[in-house]
């Protein structure tokens, strides 16, 4: 038995790989990762920009739509190489999903990061995203802003999974359980929808170490490496919290399941950590880890495995206040990780429009040739 399948069947979380490329669907990768024990796919702008820059994977397809269409456009041509790719990731996921009740086989899909700040919009690509790909077992990925909440209401509402990603601090998780909740008593078939709240963990560790290191002391050095944890940690309580309380049991009656928390950005960026280290520290039930293909071969092969959200003995809050009382705010911080976050994903975006604009350009050179 695989370390994924012993995470699932021993402490109750669920691991899915952060990764999607045409070689993985096609070639017999993710269906071995299934049979180990990987239990869904998610997927972003950067990745599909690594996976699409790298070689020449996708040109032939590229060549096919462009000889159906020569006019395309690169948002088009985007959209079409990403759904084939998450249609065939979720075919391969299909089972497990059925298997699993309806609870794991999904694969992610992002709506444009210049929607963030647009619910109408974020909502509206949403909707064309979940008929286009056809498959129940998509999950539609909705950053946790201020304008992404009340999507995330309407669309669970309307029986549309969704990952709610860009998750840093505990006050805006609050507000996406709340969103979840009221999306769930508009649904008049709750069991048929699902939804994950995607909390980034290694992000925080960046910044906050950063500001850790500007200060002299024994205390700001041993608060390295901890703050991310400890705030995951914090969401935790809030998720139990929250699904254990009357509301969320007048919806469990009709069918209804938790809005697991994900933990998301779980590779180790700094080379002094364990590279295993936001695995291993967030085993508990009803979780799921999301983790890029090396994080995943380190896991399996030295990852130690026990149950450790729930035996935190309240450090999570001592760490959290000894911040507080070093004066680093963890609300800035984490507001900013938000605005970093957009703007990353939105630049991975542009790139890879680039790209496929150029790879338009070599392909209508080729077509003038003859």
């Amino acid at each position: 038995m695989s370390k994924f399948t012993t995470l699932y069947s021993g402490y109750g979380q669920s691991l899915w790989l952060d990764y999607i490329d045409r070689n993985l669907v096609v070639n017999g990768g993710l269906r071995e990762l299934v049979s180990a024990g990987v239990r869904g796919v998610t997927s972003n702008p950067t990745i599909f920009h690594k996976a699409i820059s790298e070689g020449g994977l996708y040109d032939d397809t590229i060549r096919d739509l462009m000889q159906a269409d020569a006019q395309v456009d690169a948002p088009t041509l985007y959209q079409w190489l990403t759904v084939q790719d998450v249609q065939m990731a979720a075919d391969i996921l299909a089972e497990l999903y059925r298997s699993s009740d309806k609870a794991d086989g999904f694969v992610s899909l992002e709506v444009s990061p210049h929607l963030a700040h647009d619910t109408q919009g974020t909502v509206e690509a949403a909707r064309h995203l979940w008929k286009m790909v056809e498959r129940p077992n998509l999950m539609i990925k909705v950053p946790a802003t201020r304008a992404g909440i009340p999507a995330v209401e309407t669309l669970i509402g309307e029986g549309i999974n969704v990952n709610v990603t860009l998750l840093f601090s505990t006050a805006r998780y609050e507000e996406v359980m709340d969103a979840y909740l009221r999306g769930l008593a508009r649904n008049p078939d709750p069991h048929s929808v699902a939804s994950v709240a995607s909390f980034f963990v290694s992000r925080v560790d960046g910044m906050v170490d950063d500001a850790l290191a500007e200060l002299d002391g024994p205390e700001a050095a041993s608060l390295r490496g901890r703050i991310a944890i400890a705030n995951a940690r914090l969401a935790y309580s809030r998720f139990k919290e929250r699904f254990s309380s009357p509301d969320f049991e007048q919806q469990r009656r009709r069918g209804a399941r938790v809005q697991r928390p994900l933990w998301a950005s779980t590779s180790t960026k700094n080379p002094d950590y364990r590279d295993v280290l936001y695995v291993e520290s967030l085993i508990g039930p009803d979780t799921v880890n999301t983790v890029p293909p090396a994080t995943l071969d380190a896991f399996q092969g030295h990852g130690e495995m026990r149950a450790t959200l729930e035996q935190d003995d309240g450090q999570a809050e001592k760490d959290l206040q000894a911040l507080a009382e070093l004066g680093i705010d963890l609300a800035e911080v984490t507001e900013e990780l938000e605005r970093d976050g957009i703007v990353k994903f939105a630049d991975s975006y542009d790139a890879l429009l680039a790209l496929l604009d150029r790879k338009r350009f070599q392909v209508s050179k080729e077509y003038a040739r003859g």
